[in-house]
């Protein structure tokens, strides 16, 4: 089985192809949100590499977030019009998930953390158990400050990851008594790991549906923020 997977819910946009014996070939780009104009020839660069085309892919991964509201539609709908015109299956897979699993087989609470402005974070707990990742909490969106409350309730090793890590590192490290940080080119959504998840995903049979797939925000969108405010709706929501 050969699998292609996409990301573009953060500042980075990134393609994998994976086979069932190795990572294929995976290009990155991490400068600015152009991903409406560069993921598509990125792919197909990719493919050409690789003497490959659509028709040879037997599957999809797609990033549904938590991230950039623009970038996970972007994502997610160039997937399904891949998937709906190949009539092959895709599946989604959290950034958070895949983040974490860039840190495979640390032990200790694995912690990502994507910026979600305003000191506040999009983030999960994870571990990894008998050479299995397992997400521990909820996806949750929190303020920094609730984060380390959270973390400061394990008492064993964090290891933080994600383009929120430097932001915010002096902040957790005075915090946390035992906290490391992942190497900077851990700190995006790969979508080798995004991919190696939704192959084993994909290889189970489980697939998402075409017309109810839809990507994880967490909170509104800062329009739908603004308009409640006018409106004068809970200021929480």
């Amino acid at each position: 089985m050969i699998v292609l997977s996409i990301d573009s819910s953060t500042e980075s946009a990134t393609c994998a192809i994976l086979s069932n014996e190795k990572l294929l070939g995976e290009a990155v780009l991490n400068n600015k949100k152009q991903h409406s104009v560069i993921l598509m020839p990125m792919l197909d660069n990719l493919l050409n590499s690789l003497q490959l085309s659509i028709k040879d892919i037997d599957g999809f991964v797609v990033c549904k977030g938590p991230g950039s509201f623009t970038g996970l539609r972007i994502g997610m709908s160039m997937i399904k019009g891949l998937s709906q015109g190949s009539s092959k299956p895709f599946v989604s897979v959290s950034s958070l998930d895949a983040l974490a699993y860039n840190m495979a087989y640390t032990s200790g609470i694995i912690c990502p953390i994507l910026d979600a402005l305003r000191d506040n974070v999009y983030t999960a707990l994870y571990r990894f158990e008998n050479s299995n990742l397992v997400r521990i909490s909820d996806y949750m969106a929190l303020h920094i400050d609730e984060l380390i409350a959270v973390l400061k309730k394990f008492n064993e090793p964090v290891s933080i990851l994600g383009d929120a890590a430097d932001k915010f590192k002096e902040k957790l490290t005075e915090n946390i008594s035992s906290i490391c940080f992942a190497p900077r080119f851990l700190n995006i959504v790969r979508a080798s790991s995004l991919g190696e998840l939704g192959y084993k995903m994909l290889s189970e049979g489980v697939y998402d549906d075409l017309y109810a797939a839809s990507p994880i925000y967490l909170r509104k969108s800062q329009a739908e923020r603004e308009y409640d405010k006018k409106m004068g709706f809970d200021k929480n929501d």
